[in-house]
């Protein structure tokens, strides 16, 4: 899933390509993956894109006086297209193309070029919404602060912390409502950094506090400066190719030799380092436990 990091990148990337060109046209595939009804896709068809930006893991499109927000959800993806799109095969439904933005000839790119909106796999949770302003979106209204806003302080970080309570942090830091923008890979990744249990209560003292901060900028704004500059086809690789715990069950550590473990839940898991995070012990993996009585 593109947290972040990965949105923030995919934002200036696509920001340049967008802005200033006219879109002809706004096919949706996936009729599905549309939710909302007014105004209508055909409303884009015509206007100027604006800019891009970003509400935590949304991406806004500003087209016209209209706001097309996408939210990839675990198995969206964009693709560029340089040249016009290909002609339809087989039936469109069952492929992963959900939704495609063709760019009209305006002297400033090739005609046709554009953006495709795939999503992989069976399980459909890619989102477009066509709204007059992004709070209309329920995701957007809700979000917490964003971590790499200059408000969000280690002040306003503790006070989420304290609030939080016993809740696990693991938890918190991927709750939208909370903290904007990170997700399953990515809170791995701090709490490695921070060399905190994913099990570890919320509510933590001030020198903790203090370190999980510092554990949330360094690996949100170092994921931000490698992103810095590539197409939306290099993001994934770079993502996967720095992670340190995440996605790397059974692989050593690179930080002190010990092999990565998991905790698995219903439709998610977590990766760890006992050495560094949880004093050696593993973490009961329930869904593992089961298996093996």
């Amino acid at each position: 899933m593109p947290e972040l990091p990965e949105v923030h990148a995919l934002v200036g990337d696509l920001g340049a390509r967008l802005s200033g060109r006219t879109v002809e046209r706004f096919d949706l595939v996936s009729f599905a993956a549309l939710k909302t009804f007014d105004p209508p896709a055909s409303a884009v068809a015509g206007e100027v894109v604006r800019g891009v930006s970003r509400h935590g893991k949304f991406l806004d499109f500003e087209i016209g006086d209209l706001h097309l927000v996408l939210h990839l959800a675990r198995a969206g993806w964009i693709r560029w297209r340089e040249g016009p799109p290909p002609p339809p095969s087989g039936r469109p439904s069952k492929g992963p193309l959900a939704a495609r933005l063709v760019l009209a000839d305006d002297g400033l790119g090739a005609s046709g070029s554009g953006l495709d909106i795939t999503e992989a796999g069976t399980k459909k949770s890619l989102a477009l919404y066509l709204v007059r302003d992004p709070a209309e979106v329920p995701g957007i209204a809700r979000l917490g602060p964003d971590p790499l806003e200059p408000g969000f302080t280690e002040e306003v970080f503790a006070g989420i912390l304290a609030a939080a309570g016993r809740s696990q942090i693991k938890g918190v830091l991927r709750n939208q409502s909370v903290i904007a923008g990170i997700g399953n890979a990515y809170s791995d990744e701090i709490l490695h950094a921070a060399r905190m249990s994913p099990f570890k209560p919320a509510a933590m003292t001030p020198d903790e506090a203090s370190l999980l901060y510092a554990a949330v900028q360094s690996t949100l704004r170092g994921a931000i400066e490698r992103a810095d500059g590539l197409a939306a086809s290099e993001l994934k690789r770079e993502k996967k190719s720095n992670l340190q715990v995440h996605g790397r069950t059974g692989e050593v550590c690179p930080v002190c030799g010990d092999t990565v473990r998991q905790v698995t839940y219903a439709d998610s898991s977590l990766q760890y380092c006992p050495t560094c995070q949880t004093g050696g012990k593993p973490l009961a993996d329930r869904v593992l436990s089961r298996l093996l009585k």
